[in-house]
């Protein structure tokens, strides 16, 4: 059921992000790093390679590109060669050992191939500090488009780019320590007034526990002030994740606040696969002041 809420919340922003860019331009903007013509991550390229091979799908790494609007991804030619349609989508996206957000849904009919890109959160890549992308992970699947439920969840899939020699790796884990226990790290970095939502807590997340698990923020108050918040992560064993605790700009405007100046919130962290509780911490405060 997370998986489907996922699919259909993945798909919502889709809508949101591409009603935002709509009347952007189109092929024309898109600019092929390799030839040198990015600002960011230029001369960057990758082998074309065939990544999945499986289940009578087959999805080829073409290119490296870079988009004006969407920013640097993979193009990838999928071919379905089986009697059905099918959605492919990944469950994780990872650049330079950091979770990305994996917003990816292509629809493909049967027989048919398409050409899509796989784009890098520009945010996400930012947030994590990264200028040079050298390796990208993902794990890729097959969704029913007729139920939304997943039918193969294909192993982990690694791109290794030119700047894989000059890649980022050291991770940037300045801040206030909230949490660390049971290999589970978080730290808080930053309040980000520019989150998409409203406001935001810019948290740094580590999982050296050996096992994928989930971190959830709970009783979230901000100047004494109850409030709801978004902040439910998947962080894969010898991972890391940056991300915000969004704060809904309409709770901030009904509480009166204009700034963060003092948050109290539980994490709750939970095994990614069964969903069970492995540990709740006590209150802990975050800062700016």
């Amino acid at each position: 059921m997370k998986k489907i809420l996922k699919f259909f919340g993945i798909l919502m922003l889709i809508g949101i992000i591409g009603g935002a860019v709509a009347g952007g331009s189109g092929d024309s903007d898109k600019k092929d790093i390799s030839s040198g013509s990015g600002d960011s991550g230029s001369d960057v390229t990758i082998e074309e390679q065939v990544l999945i091979d499986k289940n009578d799908v087959v999805i080829k790494a073409k290119e490296y590109v870079e988009d004006s609007i969407w920013g640097q991804g993979i193009k990838l030619e999928i071919e379905n060669k089986s009697s059905k349609d099918v959605i492919v989508g990944c469950d994780a996206l990872i650049v330079n050992n950091y979770m990305i957000t994996d917003l990816f849904s292509a629809n493909v009919a049967a027989g048919k191939k398409s050409n899509e890109t796989m784009y890098l959160s520009s945010s996400g890549l930012e947030a994590a500090g990264i200028d040079a992308v050298g390796q990208i992970e993902v794990y890729f699947k097959l969704v029913n488009p007729e139920t939304y439920m997943d039918i193969k969840d294909f192993d982990c899939v690694t791109i290794k780019t030119s700047e894989y020699d000059n890649m980022d790796t050291k991770a940037d884990d300045s801040g206030v320590e909230l949490y660390n226990k049971n290999g589970i790290r978080i730290v808080g970095k930053a309040v980000d007034e520019n989150s998409f939502w409203g406001m935001g807590i810019l948290l740094y997340c580590e999982n050296k526990s050996g096992k994928n698990v989930g971190i959830s923020v709970e009783d979230l108050s901000v100047n004494g002030y109850m409030m709801e918040t978004l902040f439910s992560n998947i962080v894969y064993k010898d991972k890391m994740l940056v991300d915000d605790i969004t704060l809904f700009e309409s709770d901030l405007e009904e509480n009166g606040i204009e700034s963060i100046d003092n948050a109290e919130m539980k994490f709750r962290i939970y095994n990614a696969d069964t969903f069970d509780t492995i540990d709740e911490s006590a209150v802990v405060t975050f800062s700016t002041k």
